[in-house]
């Protein structure tokens, strides 16, 4: 049975960005890194993704998917609790009286024989994001020996026989083949000397013409008749009083060198001043809400950096 539910969605979404997915109460779905693949069988090619998997016995909010439906759904921590909790009770009633439940996008929960839960994920989600969009491929199967093949049956049906015959010469060509031999010869060293000479000329005129073809896109000028009109983009000034801060530093050219490291991965990373100490403090990013800021800073100290920690502090005065 298919369970129409705007959670399964929220799922999937946090499954792009995060390794482990949590359902208070019901289990956990997991991803790991799959490189491309091919199947010899079918002659498909897969990309790179992620491939899936559930665990039943991690079962402990840690407040990842709640907080998230609360920010989607504009409700409350306990709104969001409560909503998943119908959810799992909805599944469990459903596999209890023997159906199978399908999540969209995830796969389908089933129970075997001796009652456990068994998950079966889906095969045409890709979760990667690094190869968002690329769909499996099929190839016609390469049948290298069907030439070969033809070429065994032609020679059965019309063998070649060769019949020696004497051929008799006639004395006066002898010399006239000799003569043209010797033609031809000479004719084969002016010819490769002829060929020598053109190639040199032809690579000295290549270079002439990549070294003009080089200048004119240099000084070349685009012109676009209807020119498109302009896209303005508008990036929000990151702000907020919770810092989660990355390291603290003496030299500020060493907390400049960090800002880089970090945006290289993908953080707003920043300088927020110089603290009590003297030191330059270099932070991830910066929260105006406190649940949001917590919830990056588990993420952080769980795949990042264990000493990073949380600063309340208002930068505005």
């Amino acid at each position: 049975m298919f369970v129409s539910m705007q959670l399964a969605t929220y799922i999937k979404d946090l499954l792009y960005r995060y390794e482990c997915v949590i359902i208070p109460g019901f289990g956990a779905f997991l991803t790991q890194y799959r490189s491309a693949r091919i199947d010899e069988e079918t002659n498909t090619f897969y990309p790179p993704g992620k491939s899936l998997s559930f665990n039943r016995q991690l079962q402990t909010n840690d407040g990842l998917l709640a907080n998230y439906v609360a920010s989607v759904e504009n409700c409350s921590y306990e709104t969001a609790v409560q909503k998943i909790r119908n959810f799992t009770a909805n599944i469990s009633l459903q596999l209890t009286e023997g159906e199978t439940v399908l999540l969209k996008n995830l796969g389908e929960f089933g129970l075997n024989a001796e009652k456990s839960m068994q998950f079966i994920p889906s095969e045409t989600e890709n979760l990667s994001t690094a190869s968002f969009g690329l769909s499996a491929y099929v190839s016609t199967k390469v049948n290298r020996e069907e030439y070969k093949e033809k070429v065994e049956t032609l020679e059965e049906k019309a063998p070649i026989h060769f019949t020696p015959e004497r051929r008799t010469a006639k004395p006066y060509l002898k010399y006239a083949a000799i003569g043209l031999i010797a033609l031809t010869l000479g004719g084969f060293g002016g010819m490769k000397l002829y060929e020598s000479q053109v190639q040199k000329h032809n690579f000295a005129a290549k270079q002439e013409a990549d070294s003009r073809i080089e200048s004119q896109i240099q000084e070349a000028t685009f012109v676009i008749e209807n020119p498109l009109p302009a896209l303005k983009i508008t990036v929000p000034k990151q702000t907020g009083k919770y810092h989660i801060i990355a390291g603290a530093f003496r030299m500020e050219e060493n907390a400049k060198k960090k800002i880089a490291q970090l945006s290289d991965k993908g953080f707003s990373a920043k300088l927020i001043g110089v603290n009590k100490y003297g030191l330059h403090q270099v932070v991830y990013s910066s929260f105006e809400d406190r649940r949001e800021a917590l919830q990056e800073l588990r993420t952080i100290k769980r795949n990042e950096n264990e000493a990073a920690w949380l600063l309340v502090k208002d930068l505005s005065n």
